[in-house]
């Protein structure tokens, strides 16, 4: 997703030749497997430079969509109508409050609910609901349409795809890059990104470069049959959520699990993620599973995305380790780096996200 992101935005401002060089299929990691909620206010603790990225780029959702769908005809099906997070314990009870009274505090949109306010507007909610919150911005989009949008509007703006292909190591000439080398061969570039995802930390940027790892989390997803739909909003816990989907489909997730590279699901996974959807809504129980996947989230040692430039090497841009929020920073990332590397903008958010701030360290 990022890296398509960041390929779309780099020719929209016609830079020169864009390649895209992917492991394996474009676009089937981290951002298919996952359920495509947009929402920085249900996920967030506090007010800090991360949760105003995330916003920001939530904010871009609705252009975002609509360009999409002007140059490729694809509906990324963005749902607007809000996300519910409820709490069902006492201790549930109490972060919801928390939450709500420093959203509150810095003028966010955020609506409290009792627990008839909240089964009013979601019936098939557990009576075991005891306090809500609605967050009106935070909406969703079906990732995998959003997915085959950007796939197809790189092709129509004559960005070139080299997939199954592996990125070995950079060469680096006196402090500035002058290509990659491939499974496939040696590409001559001044500029790369590197994109990498889960897979970021298999390449070999060199000594010059800033030194940190990229680590895969596994999450697990279920997908039921509900027709009639069981939900209308994305409904949170503190353990678990929903995604109701146009088609029928509901989603449910996840697991955050350190199982290396296995991407696979597993009996114990998906029986936990039953478990809190039952919690938020027992009907559950009645659906149909009629499918399981897992995917490899790339996390950075401080959970935080790693954005922008190295002042080690020049030509050498970051777009990574994204961790959860791949979908929802998808455009803001894509903006950021190409106004970086086209116009030599430096954003304020890249200077919080650098990769320098991970300190260097020598590699042999």
């Amino acid at each position: 997703m990022i890296g398509l992101s960041v390929a779309r935005a780099l020719a929209r401002k016609q830079v020169g030749s864009v390649l895209l060089i992917e492991r394996g299929d474009l676009g089937r990691e981290a951002s298919f497997a996952a359920a495509g909620m947009l929402a920085p206010q249900d996920e967030a603790n506090i007010d800090d430079a991360f949760f105003r990225l995330c916003c920001r780029s939530r904010d871009l959702y609705h252009a975002f969509a609509a360009q999409l769908l002007e140059e490729t005809g694809i509906d990324v099906e963005l749902d607007p109508t809000g996300t519910l997070y409820c709490a069902f314990t006492e201790h549930d009870r109490a972060e919801i409050e928390k939450r709500y009274e420093w959203q509150r505090e810095l003028g966010l949109l955020v609506e409290q609910l009792t627990p008839r306010q909240a089964r009013e507007l979601e019936p098939n909610l557990s009576e075991k609901v005891v306090a809500g919150l609605r967050f009106p911005l935070d909406i969703q989009v079906e990732n995998r349409q959003l997915l085959r949008a950007l796939i197809a509007a790189n092709e129509k703006l004559g960005v070139k795809s080299c997939a199954h292909t592996i990125v070995q190591s950079l060469r680096i000439e006196r402090g500035k890059l002058a290509g990659v080398s491939t499974s496939k061969g040696f590409v001559n570039t001044p500029n790369v990104v590197i994109a990498g995802g889960a897979w970021t930390s298999f390449i070999k940027t060199g000594t010059a470069a800033p030194q940190f790892r990229i680590e895969p989390v596994r999450g697990q997803m279920m997908c039921f049959e509900a027709q009639p739909a069981l939900a209308r909003h994305v409904i949170y816990s503190p353990r678990g959520y929903l995604v109701p989907r146009r088609d029928g489909r509901l989603l449910a997730g996840s697991t955050t699990e350190a199982a290396g590279f296995v991407k696979e699901v597993t009996p114990g996974g998906l029986e936990s993620i039953r478990d809190h959807a039952l919690e938020i809504a027992p009907r559950i129980a009645e659906l149909t599973l009629v499918d399981s996947w897992a995917g490899l989230r790339p996390r950075a040692a401080d959970e935080l995305p790693v954005l922008g430039k190295t002042g080690e090497t020049e030509g050498l841009f970051f777009a990574t380790g994204h961790y959860r929020n791949g979908i929802l920073l998808a455009p803001l990332t894509g903006e950021l780096i190409a106004a970086l590397i086209a116009d030599n903008v430096v954003a304020a958010e890249l200077q919080t996200f650098t990769p320098d701030r991970f300190a260097a360290v020598s590699v042999t």
